[in-house]
């Protein structure tokens, strides 16, 4: 278990060195069969968010990495299908409960390798616990159908798994992710390879240690970090792939569904967002308040579902934007490893010139600094300095043309703008391309589920914001991606349907020749 008071007395660079080194011995590369396979091109750099300092180096796997994981999975593939599915159960349940048992030392590698804090490290590990617990009840109860048909027939379906699926995740929440991707995956009898973004590759493939140990067959769960151009392109790429999911930007999702399209492998899309927050002068504006905070600057804004827009009634927006202030005001940012910071850096220096140039931009068209405009002294001074450190920053008089109203951010950034009556309020939330979720902040019933129905959104919040579940279908619409990857149904993104036809009766005499007829 992690002495973690002796890991605060050191500097935050050499104790990441020193809980890589422990929980990763065998280094950085490509994760299967039980062993880690060192990569042989260009070197990638690990650097501490929160000081900018560098961790470690480590080589990219490339192309011949891709095809040695997808190799693995292959004959993993062929394993865990024709295991029995209660067999898989056990084994996801055992892989659950030695997540479960190691999520301490998880939560500390998640945090010194992407900056997030501990408090919400240690949430995420339990979480993945509980997604391989989730998907281990479902892997002995996934059935097939009987049909009734015209004739004297048995007709019946069956699911049955792709194959391999390669999960490219993201670098914000890369053990989540990871977890998320994998357990259903896993439980409908597919062989995964994870993908974690080369930012953050060290707790998937602690994840995939820790699930071998647990005893998962070699080649059902491969870890394979590396560059998007190189490994990355060689997975989406592989005919011998029978999915491919994605988590990440617009962009890169597209063209990562149009690789897979391009050898006629099928994807499942989970893309960005630009969520709003709709506050009507009747909702609890206390209530409204911390929703608003907790929105979007918990993960420092790096989130999907982060509610980076509040929409407000007129008539209460100075008081409303009162109290956001106020709350942000006490906000603890500082070392990740110390349990009471609730906010770190930017997990990395491009996404941090991005978060910057953004907030830039939405002063430059008219938006009003109300907080964020300078470091906190404590961040100025070291180690700290030299981190992608970027305060809880609220833009008001956000316009509907604003770039900042239609640009995901993906940082503490929270933009503020008005409406006047319900159809503005909705209108202007539907004014972006994205879909992912939202929320509304009243005390009318009606009103409350009439705007959840009318804003497109795939999760909606009434008088909440930003809980998820794994039993709850997850996805987007519009710019935000297709398919859900979680709850029960995610199960048929993950199997295909056979049809099976029996004859219960003597077959008909056969046509005639064409010579007879």
């Amino acid at each position: 278990m992690t002495d973690l008071n002796a890991l605060l007395a050191a500097a935050p660079a050499e104790r990441a060195r020193t809980i890589l080194a422990d929980q990763l011995p065998d280094g950085i590369g490509v994760r299967a069969d039980g062993a880690t396979r060192p990569g042989s091109g260009e070197s990638i750099e690990l650097r501490d968010p929160s000081t900018g300092e560098l961790v470690t180096t480590w080589a990219d796997p490339g192309a011949e990495g891709g095809s040695f994981a997808v190799e693995a999975a292959v004959r993993g593939a062929a394993t865990w299908a024709a295991a029995n599915p209660f067999d898989r159960a056990r084994i996801l349940r055992d892989v659950a409960a030695a997540v479960s048992s190691r999520a301490e030392d998880l939560a500390v590698l998640e945090s010194a390798t992407t900056g997030k804090p501990l408090r919400d490290t240690r949430v995420e590990a339990a979480k993945a616990a509980e997604m391989f617990s989730y998907f281990a009840g479902w892997a002995d109860k996934i059935t097939g159908d009987t049909l009734p048909v015209p004739g004297e027939w048995l007709t019946y379906t069956r699911k049955v798994p792709w194959g391999v699926v390669v999960a490219v995740t993201p670098w914000n929440a890369p053990l989540f992710t990871a977890a998320w991707n994998a357990a259903p995956a896993l439980a409908a009898g597919n062989a995964v390879i994870v993908k974690p973004s080369e930012f953050t590759p060290a707790t998937s493939l602690r994840l995939a240690i820790i699930a071998e140990e647990a005893g998962l067959p070699p080649g059902v769960l491969t870890v394979a970090p590396g560059l998007g151009s190189t490994l990355g392109s060689a997975l989406t790429g592989d005919p011998r792939v029978g999915k491919v999911t994605f988590i990440g930007s617009v962009p890169t999702g597209r063209s990562v569904a149009s690789a897979a399209a391009a050898v006629g492998t099928p994807a499942l899309l989970e893309l960005g967002g630009k969520s709003a927050n709709i506050v009507f002068s009747d909702a609890d504006l206390d209530q409204a308040a911390h929703g608003a905070i907790a929105g979007i600057f918990s993960a420092a804004g790096q989130s999907c579902v982060a509610g980076s827009r509040l929409l407000v009634e007129r008539a209460v927006h100075d008081e409303l934007i009162g109290r956001v202030r106020e709350g942000v005001r006490t906000l603890r940012l500082g070392d990740p490893l110390d349990a009471t910071t609730e906010i770190g850096p930017v997990v990395t220096r491009p996404q941090y010139e991005t978060v910057r140039a953004l907030i830039d931009a939405g002063t430059s068209e008219g938006a009003r600094l109300v907080s964020g405009d300078e470091l906190s002294p404590g961040l100025r001074s070291a180690p700290w300095q030299g981190g992608n450190w970027v305060m809880p920053t609220i833009l008001d008089g956000v316009e509907p043309d604003h770039t900042i109203e239609r640009t995901e951010v993906f940082g503490p950034v929270l933009s503020v703008g008005t409406f006047d009556d319900e159809h503005e309020a909705v209108e202007r939330a539907n004014g972006t391309g994205f879909g992912l979720a939202g929320a509304v902040w009243t005390g009318d019933v009606s009103r409350a589920h009439r705007v959840a129905g009318a804003v497109d959104a795939g999760t909606f919040w009434i008088n909440a914001y930003k809980t998820i579940h794994v039993a709850v279908p997850f996805g987007g619409v519009g710019d935000s991606g297709w398919g859900r990857s979680s709850g029960p149904g995610v199960l048929d993104e993950y199997t295909q349907t056979k049809a099976v036809w029996v004859p219960t009766a003597p077959p008909p005499p056969p046509f005639p020749s064409l010579t007879e007829a």
